[in-house]
C-alpha cells in the first residue's frame, strides 16, 4: 500500500530556474542598479556622520542617529533585496 505523502511527494515537481539568454541587458541594469544603490547608501552613511559631529558640537546629536537608521534600513533593503523578492515569488 503507497501512503498518501509518498504519492504526494512524487506528484511535486522541483523546477531549477534558468535565466533566458534575452534577459542578459536586463541582468546588466539590475547590477548597475544595484551597485549605484550601494555607493549612495555607503556616501549617505558619510554624510550623515559628518551631521552627526556638527551636531554633537551643538548638543543636538540624538536627532542625527534616526537619519542613520533610515540610511542603513535602505542599506539592508538594497542588499537585501534579490532575497525579498525570493520570498514573496
Amino acid at each position: 500500500m503507497i501512503s498518501i505523502s509518498a504519492v504526494a511527494a512524487s506528484v511535486i515537481p522541483n523546477p531549477t530556474p534558468v535565466v533566458p539568454a534575452q534577459a542578459g541587458g536586463l541582468l546588466t541594469i539590475l547590477n548597475w542598479a544595484s551597485g549605484i544603490g550601494l555607493v549612495l547608501g555607503v556616501l549617505g552613511v558619510i554624510i550623515v556622520g559628518i551631521g552627526m559631529v556638527i551636531q554633537l558640537q551643538r548638543g543636538e546629536g540624538a536627532q542625527a542617529i534616526g537619519k542613520l537608521g533610515w540610511v542603513l534600513m535602505g542599506c539592508i533593503i538594497i542588499t537585501g533585496a534579490a532575497g525579498i523578492v525570493r520570498a514573496f515569488v
